[in-house]
């Protein structure tokens, strides 16, 4: 007798969550592209604050397109 065993997250509602690795590659190589060009092309000193805002905003939406993606996964 087979039986088959349910995954996780298979008894909700709705379609199944996915992941395109791809596309989560393509959104943090972007944004990981406008952090260099923010310090390469700037006569501003790495000292100016909101040229350091921008970067760690910048970083840190990169994070939340990882956690995201990983949570993504978690669900699958």
């Amino acid at each position: 007798m087979s039986t088959s065993i349910p995954r996780p997250g298979e008894h909700l509602p709705g379609a199944r969550p996915t992941v395109d690795p791809a596309r989560v590659h393509e959104e943090v190589d972007a944004l990981l592209t406008r952090v260099r060009e923010q310090g390469e092309g700037s006569d501003l000193p790495i000292t100016d604050q909101s040229r350091l805002l921008e970067q760690a905003d910048l970083l840190e939406r990169a994070h939340d397109v990882l956690v995201q993606a990983l949570s993504t996964v978690d669900r699958i």
